[in-house]
């Protein structure tokens, strides 16, 4: 579903990521890994058209889309829901909510996105009239992803989606993200938990200093405390471990 093959990028003339390839498969959740600043939300706002690669190439669906805009990935089926919720504080949790259908959304969609996405966080009907920023944290990363959801997207890449969250929250969240993708939607998430990262996924990669270091199958990176030493102590990938990315 996704191709990132060999991205190079960055921001003005600092290089942050050094030939990336990654991919996401039809029905997957994919986790991306690594310690801050390691290039992981570069990856992300690359992948959405946030900003624009220097080399390589990102395919969604076959289609080449690093030369699209960030208002051309609601049509194509992609959604970014970005770090820290990045709600419009001042407008309604249904107003937020609406303006993740994009500009040209009809009315049926529209009501289509609203009844999913208060099946899966039926807070938010009772909040739809609440000023989004007097939600709790939790609330809030509620709202952000329903709001990514409201385009009804195949592809949702959602940046921390557990930072600064509640035990309650997160478990909820959870158990949000697992359902969202058992109704057909492909995930791509950034968590710097590597337990929770591993345990909601299926594949996993570690970036490091802008480059893919490892990865695999979640459930083969559990085994021993080679993902821990990578991710934490920033130890080079022990000799005989073979640098994957599938």
């Amino acid at each position: 579903m996704l191709d990132v093959r060999q991205v190079s990028a960055g921001y003005d003339g600092l290089q942050i990521l050094w030939e990336v390839a990654i991919h996401v498969d039809a029905g997957e959740i994919v986790a991306l890994m690594g310690p801050n600043g390691s290039g992981k939300s570069t990856l992300m706002n690359s992948v959405s058209g946030l900003i624009r690669i220097w080399s390589g190439e990102i395919l969604f669906e076959g289609r080449r889309i690093d030369a699209l805009p960030p208002h051309a990935m609601i049509g194509m089926g992609v959604a970014h829901v970005l770090e820290r919720h990045r709600l419009f504080p001042d407008m309604t949790v249904l107003e937020n909510l609406m303006l993740g259908c994009g500009p040209h959304a009809r009315k049926q969609s529209i009501a289509q996105g609203l009844e999913q996405a208060y099946a899966l966080f039926p807070l938010l009907k009772e909040r739809r009239t609440q000023i989004a920023g007097s939600l709790s944290g939790g609330e809030q990363q509620m709202c952000a992803i329903a709001r990514g959801l409201m385009s009804s997207p195949r592809l949702l890449l959602i940046d921390e989606p557990f930072i600064g969250l509640s035990p309650h929250m997160r478990s909820a969240v959870a158990k949000a993200i697992r359902a969202i993708n058992r109704d057909g939607v492909s995930v791509l998430l950034i968590e710097q938990n590597v337990a929770e990262a591993l345990s909601l996924s299926q594949r996993a990669y570690i970036l490091r200093e802008g480059r893919i270091v490892l990865g695999g199958r979640s459930e083969d990176l559990k085994v021993g405390q080679t993902v821990e030493r990578i991710f934490m102590a920033r130890e080079d990938v022990p000799s005989g471990l073979d640098i994957v990315s599938s």
